[in-house]
């Protein structure tokens, strides 16, 4: 049994930190190997890694100038103890989206200036205020109404605690005893004249070092079946692959003989095929059994993981009714439902079904723990 956990993270060396994606790329997307040595951690493939970011130097220098503050004021942290300000905003404080009590101390305090804001904490406009509120951050209200002053205790009151990140783990550690890897895009984007941050996408790909806090958060509900002589569907487009590149590491050291499937599916072939040299040399070694990957900037015409599902229905309905487990990874709002809508399509128009009877096989999958997912 480890001595770490959530409330007292392993302080993880970095070992690695390569970027994936070659020139070309619109993506900054990175592998990352730490190290577990001394740890005592232990972790299954379906598991994530909780990472404790801290926040970016610069960001928080900004919001000190903006408050007229040293950083050597005394607050209390998130645990309730004092600390010297710059300290609190760099690791225990969230300080890039705002949150609703922030709103609402600035649009009371801000006079005439705050009128709009008012007007948009109606209850009655939450998508409006989500709407404008998208891409803004603590320093633009700040910047924007320096007149307010804030003392050091009164804004850290409006701060919500900084949040562990949870990432899909990208190894085995039957592979790596002493190790665990992640797959992480970097979020960096523009809005508003000002360049915004992913708070720990950015602190993994240039301030992680000497020790990460890292913890394991076991998610049984995404793991292999037990019998490695059951057959693997995998469907896990950009970063989405990180758990499946743990599932076949895993089934190759432990001998399984289920065959495995990979849907894999980014921008362009060329420079966002992440892993490609591990997943060909698998599929050379007969450990990956097919490989459909959908690179949808390469054509005309835009082709998704769902696009080559399609392709595959015959095949992958024949996997299905032979015992096969679907797993898939990644994001929740666009992908994972045109996933579950081809999902249904193949199940109806293969197996002969009325929408309701593919419905019933679906949801009947999910019973039997054989369609798994892990979106985000």
């Amino acid at each position: 049994m480890s001595l770490y956990s959530r409330k007292n993270p392993f302080p993880a060396p970095l070992l690695v930190n390569r970027k994936l994606t070659l020139e070309g790329s619109e993506k900054d997307t990175r592998h990352y190997e730490f190290s577990l040595e001394g740890s005592g951690l232990a972790y299954e493939v379906g598991d994530s890694l909780g990472v404790l970011p801290a926040n970016d130097p610069a960001l928080v220098q900004d919001i000190l100038d903006a408050l007229g503050c040293s950083g050597e004021e005394s607050v209390p942290g998130n645990d309730g103890a004092p600390k010297r300000l710059r300290e609190a905003l760099l690791r225990d404080y969230q300080i890039t989206q705002p949150s609703k009590q922030f709103i609402q101390a600035v649009a009371e305090r801000a006079g005439d200036a705050g009128l709009f804001l008012r007007e948009m904490l109606d209850p009655l406009r939450k998508a409006d205020l989500e709407k404008y509120l998208w891409g803004m951050e603590y320093i633009d209200f700040l910047q924007a109404h320096h007149s307010i002053g804030f003392t050091p205790g009164e804004f850290v009151k409006l701060l919500r605690k900084l949040q562990p990140r949870l990432y899909s783990i990208a190894s085995s550690q039957k592979a790596f005893p002493e190790q665990v890897h992640l797959t992480v895009a970097t979020v960096v984007y523009q809005s508003h004249g000002r360049q915004r941050k992913g708070v720990a996408s950015t602190y993994l790909a240039q301030r992680a070092e000497k020790g990460t806090p890292v913890f394991i958060h076991s998610a049984k509900g995404f793991r292999l079946p037990e019998d490695g002589d059951v057959s693997i569907i995998m469907i896990g487009p950009g970063t989405g692959v990180a758990p499946f590149r743990a599932y076949l590491q895993d089934r190759k050291a432990s001998g399984a003989k289920g065959r495995n499937w990979l849907f894999f599916g980014e921008q362009r072939s060329a420079c966002d095929f992440l892993y490609r040299d591990e997943l060909e040399a698998m599929r050379a070694a007969g450990v990956l059994n097919r490989l459909d990957t959908a690179f949808s900037r390469d054509q005309a015409h835009k082709i998704y993981v769902q696009h080559r599902m399609a392709e595959a229905g015959p095949e992958l309905w024949k996997w299905l009714e032979e015992g096969a487990h679907l797993f898939v990874c990644g994001d929740a709002e666009r992908m994972a439902k045109d996933v579950d809508a081809q999902l249904l399509e193949i199940v109806r128009k293969e197996g002969g079904k009325t929408p309701e009877g593919a419905n019933e096989y679906v949801e009947n999958l999910k019973k039997q723990k054989r369609y798994k997912r892990d979106v985000y």
